[in-house]
């Protein structure tokens, strides 16, 4: 009767210790399959958006003249792209006066200054000039750009504003301060820079959002206190115009 219940009791510890050991191993399994899932849905962390933001300097040439036809000056234009780039000069941009459409703004990029000087009084330049159909004396401008937002906007409309000013550190520090006064009056700043090898005479380039407030804020007295206390000198050259092409 005792060797019957003494194996009664063995069975009975032996039965309990297998439950407990494949409990465990249950529960580890269990546990590295959670941690398995909780890994694999963990989110990567989202990429940030390139920044829109150029500060590295770009030297340009701005040229601004009337033509007797656009669409005949612009076949012209193209056609003697090789001659540009023979020069280092790579086109960019080009605009037409809100004011005048045959008055245009031709703005390309430049490898070098001193090419860029030499192809402004070339024989080269004024007889393509000739050939497009310009009328008059064009406007040539060296600009090193220090600032660009090269981001898409929905306007194509643009403002392109020159003046001097006493200091560019100065100057430039109040404009950069002053961005949200734009934007508030309907401009968005798209560029900005000083003439190549004089910082005292500035370019600002600007996106037109709303009309109206643009012409009311150039003309109010809370501009005129911000250009004053930036040190501009004089009264600024503004030439409105809107984006027609870009390369």
């Amino acid at each position: 009767m005792k060797s019957s219940s003494f194996l009664h009791v063995t069975l009975i510890g032996m039965l309990l210790f297998c439950m407990v050991s494949c409990g465990g191993q249950n529960d580890e399994k269990n546990n590295e399959a959670k941690d398995t899932v909780a890994t694999d849905t963990t989110a990567a962390a989202p990429a940030l958006a390139p920044s829109t933001i150029v500060t590295t300097p770009q030297n340009m040439m701005v040229v601004t003249h009337k033509v007797a036809d656009f669409d005949k000056w612009l076949a012209s234009y193209e056609a003697h792209d090789s001659i540009r780039l023979a020069y280092g000069i790579h086109s960019y941009v080009i605009g037409r006066s809100v004011k005048d459409p045959n008055t245009l703004l031709v703005a390309t990029k430049v490898d070098d200054i001193e090419k860029a000087k030499a192809f402004g009084k070339s024989a080269d330049l004024k007889q393509a000039m000739q050939k497009a159909g310009v009328t008059g004396k064009p406007t040539i401008s060296l600009t090193t750009m220090t600032w660009q937002d090269t981001g898409t906007i929905s306007t194509d409309l643009r403002s392109r504003t020159t003046y001097s000013v006493k200091d560019w550190d100065k100057w430039q520090h109040t404009f950069d301060s002053t961005r949200q006064v734009r934007v508030d009056n309907g401009l968005i700043d798209r560029a900005y820079g000083h003439e190549a090898g004089d910082d005292k005479k500035v370019t600002i380039v600007l996106a037109v959002t709303d009309t109206a407030k643009a012409n009311a804020f150039w003309k109010s007295d809370q501009l005129k206190k911000i250009r004053a206390g930036s040190g501009a000198i004089g009264e600024p050259d503004r030439f409105l115009f809107r984006i027609v092409k870009r390369y």
